[in-house]
């Protein structure tokens, strides 16, 4: 009778082993889900994952995969780096024909070397000189009456009572005469004291004892300033007029500080003139001021123009064209390719399957739709030239931006303080409960 009540039992014990089994594989099935076969091995082959994070709002951190509070499939990220490559952005092959995405290589040329600067015609400071009383005089008559009154070389521009003429000139009248040996001494010494006094030659010629002395212009030219009125006294050395020569006139050209580089002194220049349309002036850098404007960041070029008709007047505004030697070919991009934002530039670079890179660039000068390439790329690469703006959006939407360059570093500093990559409260910063698990 036991013998039959102890199968029973056994075979109790053997069934409720089996329903325990069967129950316990379907648990860690169900359990399973929570972490697909694709993020599995993805979690075995780069390493331990810190965290899943919505590619939209990367500054949110979870620690369970699923879907975030916005409805997107959140990645994860690996504490070696691994997993999605997060500074790329993937666009469906298809997709990229409909947007009439276009890209160029990035080629080596050498820049157009032609330059085109504002200038401004200035007077030549070496045409310049001044007419002033080497005695004490009182201006009985001016000829000039105004300034920027044009006159010719000898002609009469005021004349000046001086007591101290007027006695050397008696003195010398007086010796004209003279036939001694001593006398004649005497003369010739006058004759000095009168050229030291300022009087030339032709003013003693035309001079009289008792009359007032006649000053003459010593070059054609412009009487730039007029600093006595007629019967004013004035005393030994004061300037009574300036006069200015326009014979040949400075343009100063304003140089960016990109291109002052290139130019030397020399360098052929082209000067057109909106006063003067329809004529060309030609002319070289004599050279190249060593002081930068404050204001306007330029360096200016300075150019002397010959003017022998006297059509360049100072103050008018220039066009300079300059022509600096070639330089050497260096890696350029279409100017159309270039995405600034102020505090970065940046171009798209095309890879292989669909996938688009945000690159950031350090650009030179640019020239014929071109511009200079400085850091960032070396030629070869592929860049992105029409429809590269809805790329960089897409890659501001997924967060690409903000792990690109110097741009982004003071972003992702703050982004890491904020959320350290280290194993943290499973609760701090989700969203939502259970770290959008579906």
């Amino acid at each position: 009778m036991k013998r039959p009540l102890i199968v029973v039992a056994a075979v109790a014990a053997a069934a409720a082993l089996l329903v325990a089994g069967y129950l316990g594989g379907r648990r860690q099935a169900a359990v399973a889900p929570s972490s697909t076969p694709a993020s599995a091995a993805a979690a075995d082959a780069a390493g331990k994952v810190l965290y899943w994070y919505d590619p939209m709002a990367p500054g949110q951190h979870f620690d369970k995969p699923g879907l975030s509070p916005m409805g997107m499939q959140m990645v994860p990220r690996y504490a070696d780096g691994g997993g999605p490559d997060e500074s790329v952005v993937r666009i469906d092959p298809t997709t990229v024909q409909n947007l009439g995405v276009r890209t160029v290589p990035v080629g080596r040329r050498v820049l157009s070397t032609t330059l085109q600067v504002p200038g401004t015609v200035t007077w030549n400071p070496r045409e310049a000189s001044a007419v002033s009383a080497r005695v004490d005089a009182v201006v009985s008559q001016l000829h000039v009456r105004a300034p920027y009154t044009k006159v010719a070389a000898g002609e009469p521009l005021a004349e000046l009572l001086a007591p101290q003429w007027s006695s050397a000139l008696a003195e010398y009248d007086a010796l004209q005469n003279a036939q001694s040996a001593d006398a004649k001494a005497l003369r010739h010494a006058a004759r000095e004291r009168l050229q030291v006094l300022g009087l030339t030659a032709a003013d003693i010629r035309a001079a009289r004892a008792a009359g007032p002395i006649t000053l003459h212009a010593p070059q054609t030219g412009v009487v730039t300033t007029l600093e006595v009125l007629e019967g004013q006294r004035v005393g030994a050395g004061q300037t009574l007029m300036s006069l200015n020569g326009l014979a040949t006139v400075w343009v100063e050209a304003s140089l960016p500080q990109a291109v002052a580089g290139t130019v030397r002194d020399g360098t052929p220049v082209t000067v057109t003139l909106d006063a003067l349309p329809g004529q060309v002036f030609h002319g070289s850098v004599e050279t190249l001021l060593p002081d930068i404007d404050s204001a306007t960041r330029t360096q200016r070029a300075r150019i002397v123009l010959a003017n022998p008709d006297g059509r360049l007047s100072p103050g008018m505004f220039a066009t300079v064209q300059l022509q600096p030697a070639e330089g050497e070919a260096v890696p350029v991009v279409p100017s159309d390719a270039l995405i600034a934002t102020g505090a970065q530039t940046r171009v798209i670079v095309a890879e292989a399957d669909g996938r688009f890179r945000p690159l950031a660039v350090r650009t030179g000068r640019s020239a014929d739709g071109y511009t200079e390439i400085l850091d960032g790329l070396h030629g070869g690469e592929q860049v992105v030239v029409s429809g590269q703006f809805l790329i960089d959006s897409e890659a501001s939407l997924s967060g690409a931006l903000e792990r690109l360059g110097e741009g982004a570093a003071a972003p992702a500093a703050a982004a890491s303080a904020a959320h350290p990559a280290t194993p943290h409260d499973p609760h701090a910063g989700h969203a939502m409960p259970g770290g959008g698990q579906p």
